[in-house]
């Protein structure tokens, strides 16, 4: 709004670069323009501010599509005051002289007639669309049909009127037939992700399955292996046993062999050791024999006390050790009687 200050009698007007002034005295128009700076006496001064910036009003209105659907239009109009003192001729945008606020609210009073004159021409236009048609392109068709309509409109012209642009936010029909129109979409997102859900399942349970299978075989190969780890140790095993078996045999053999060949030995030694031990007593036996011979011949032809004499030499070769000496009769008849023998021997 326009500064204003009082003074006695006088009042001292300031205004906005976007502020169109105008200060009339009667029929006479003393001040016309845009960024003015007056004094002016508050009796007798009829001031008038229209805004000529560029202004957003924000529409939301009700409409009914062709099959008697309810929807809303959110849109946004931008909109200014092209020709300012026409707009000051079919409006009241006169202020207080004193304050200067303004007396009525010019403002609201075109924001209905923006709006109402939307209102129209998006109505017309969605009462010859279906709902879904309406849902899916209404956006930039009811942009394109309101600014054309409002661009164009006689009554929005005649009060100076110019929009600028206009923006369609949303078309929205009632929450059930919405809730009801998203419901088949709805549904068939969560199939879509119920079927990727079992997808993601199946694809876990054949990974799983391919798992199993994956350790199964893995399984069935160790056992494989070790069946054929158990065979081969089994055969070395048994080729050891072999081998064992074939050098003990060897062993044996040899020590057969070599017991054989150490008995033989021992009995040539033993059969030697005989031999000469038969030689020797032989050797003896014949020595003996001689010396025996020798003996006999030796007596031969000796008389009967000197055979005597040796029978009691040999006697007394073959008698022990005597300490004392006790003669008895029966001692000298035996030993009469075996010198008797000895001599008779001798005689032979």
């Amino acid at each position: 709004m326009a500064d204003i200050t009082r003074k006695p009698f006088l009042c001292h007007l300031r205004g906005r670069p976007t502020a169109y002034l105008r200060h009339q005295r009667g029929t006479e128009v003393a001040h016309e323009g845009v960024g003015l700076v007056f004094w002016y006496r508050p009796r007798t001064a009829v001031i008038s501010e229209v805004p000529v910036d560029d202004r957003e009003l924000a529409v939301l209105f009700h409409a009914r599509t062709s099959d008697f659907q309810d929807v809303v239009v959110q849109a946004t109009v931008t909109y200014r005051i092209a020709d300012p003192p026409l707009a000051a001729a079919r409006l009241d945008f006169g202020i207080d002289p004193e304050l200067g606020t303004w007396r009525e609210k010019p403002l609201d009073q075109l924001a209905g007639m923006i709006t109402e004159t939307a209102q129209q021409y998006a109505a017309d236009l969605l009462a010859r669309t279906p709902l879904t048609t309406a849902l899916a392109e209404g956006v930039p068709v009811i942009r394109q049909r309101v600014t054309e309509g409002l661009r164009s409109d006689a009554r929005l012209g005649q009060t100076g009127i110019a929009v600028v642009g206009v923006r369609v936010a949303a078309v929205r029909p009632a929450p059930d037939v919405e809730k009801a129109l998203c419901t088949p979409t709805r549904e068939q997102i969560q199939t879509e992700a119920d079927r990727a859900t079992y997808g993601r399942r199946a694809l876990a349970v054949e990974q799983e399955r391919r798992i199993a299978e994956n350790e199964l075989q893995s399984k069935i190969e160790l056992a494989a292996r070790a069946e054929r780890l158990v065979t081969q140790e089994g055969a070395n095993e048994q080729r050891r046993m072999t081998e064992q078996a074939a050098a003990a045999r060897i062993t044996a053999e040899a020590e057969a062999q070599r017991a054989q060949t150490a008995a033989r030995a021992q009995a040539d030694r033993v059969r030697v050791e005989a031999a000469a031990r038969a030689e020797a007593v032989r050797l003896v036996g014949q020595a003996e024999a001689d010396a025996e011979a020798a003996r006999v011949a030796a007596v031969t032809g000796l008389d009967t006390s000197a055979m005597v004499a040796l029978a009691v030499r040999d006697l007394a070769g073959h008698l022990p050790a005597i300490g004392a000496l006790t003669i008895t009769p029966d001692m000298i008849t035996e030993t009469l009687a075996r010198l008797g023998r000895v001599a008779a021997d001798g005689l032979r």
